[in-house]
């Protein structure tokens, strides 16, 4: 009778195993879900860096290779206009409460300003060597723009209403790529990618200090978490995010991404940070707390796609495909998985 029982189980135990192994795998739930392709049928060429337009919901991008600036409604979920005349723009800033949007042109070293109703060209600045990234301060309603080369560069500054160049924020010694501007102190972090470092910039001494990366080296995006003092910056030698405290400049965690990344986002609502690579990955990572971080996922994209924008307000990630021989331009919009 034992023996029988013995063989009772061990049937029921292999045919517990056989069933399940004939289901398939649970699918784990991925951080973010493609839920929506925007085709930008007149772009070839690379594609720069995008800013948003709340009030008419749409998104704004600088499609450098085409020498033109894309106007996107994020609403239709189509091309809506496409302004012609830019010069290889790189960085673009759309400011509502004045209606203007503001062009970085890396080819003929300008800041053009638009009316952001019309598109008329309202003005053209001079700034220097391959302007960049552009980013407002609305509390003094400043345009700040990168700026410069490998011998040297700076932060300029804009009067946005009145459209006048002043004095810049600073001189650097190279070219400065992505940079925040803090809005609790008078502070910009600068990530000077040919040098490995990033600076510090009194906004009102114009005082410069340099944090050394300790690990990596072409460190392009950066995003910040000013609540929970930390900076975001992703390397491409090696791939990786390393997270600095803004107090000391210390180094707090530093995690494998996707490479060749060039934007990097963080969402704040989820505490999630979006970095996409130029390889043909999105990589998304957690921050448990201000001192912990782990990969949760490196989601397929396409090769090249390394810029875009986090849309908070509409809780979407808008990454820029551009064309190849397998597809036309796009923008591919992702909704986090709640």
């Amino acid at each position: 009778m034992k023996n029988i029982a013995i063989l009772l189980v061990a049937a029921l135990s292999l045919g517990s195993l056989a069933f399940a192994q004939d289901q398939p795998p649970t699918a784990e739930r991925a951080p973010l879900l493609l839920v929506q392709e925007i085709p930008l049928p007149k772009v070839d060429g690379r594609i720069d860096h995008f800013t948003f337009d709340a009030k008419r919901k749409r998104v704004i991008g600088a499609a450098l290779g085409n020498n033109t600036v894309e106007v996107v409604d994020a609403f239709a979920g189509r091309d809506i206009h496409s302004i012609k005349g830019a010069a290889a723009p790189q960085g673009v800033a759309f400011v509502g409460d004045l209606n203007k949007l503001f062009v970085a042109n890396g080819a003929d070293e300008k800041m053009r300003i638009y009316d952001g109703d019309s598109f008329k060209l309202l003005a053209t600045i001079e700034i220097g060597e391959d302007p960049d990234n552009v980013r407002y301060d609305p509390k003094e309603k400043r345009i700040y723009v990168a700026y410069g080369g490998d011998e040297g560069g700076g932060i300029a500054v804009i009067d946005a209403a009145g459209g006048k160049r002043l004095e810049d924020v600073a001189k650097l010694d190279a070219h400065p790529e992505s940079f925040q501007l803090a809005t609790s102190k008078p502070v910009i972090y600068a990530n000077i990618a040919t040098k490995a470092k990033v600076v510090v910039i009194d906004r009102t001494t114009h005082k410069v200090t340099d944090w050394p990366l300790k690990t990596g080296k072409a460190n392009y995006p950066m995003a910040l978490d000013e609540a929970d003092h930390r900076l975001f910056v992703v390397t491409r030698k090696p791939a990786q995010l390393v997270v600095l405290d803004t107090e000391s400049g210390a180094t707090v965690a530093n995690v494998p991404c996707a490479a060749d990344s060039d934007d990097v986002y963080f969402d704040a609502e989820r505490k999630l940070i979006y970095a996409p690579g130029g390889e043909g990955f999105l990589s998304v990572i957690q921050q448990t707390d201000p001192d912990h971080y782990q990969p949760l996922a490196k989601i397929p994209t396409t090769v090249g796609a390394r810029t875009g924008l986090w849309y908070a307000k509409r809780d979407r990630l808008y990454l820029a495909v551009p064309a190849s021989s397998k597809q036309g331009a796009a923008l591919w919009v992702y909704a986090p998985e709640d």
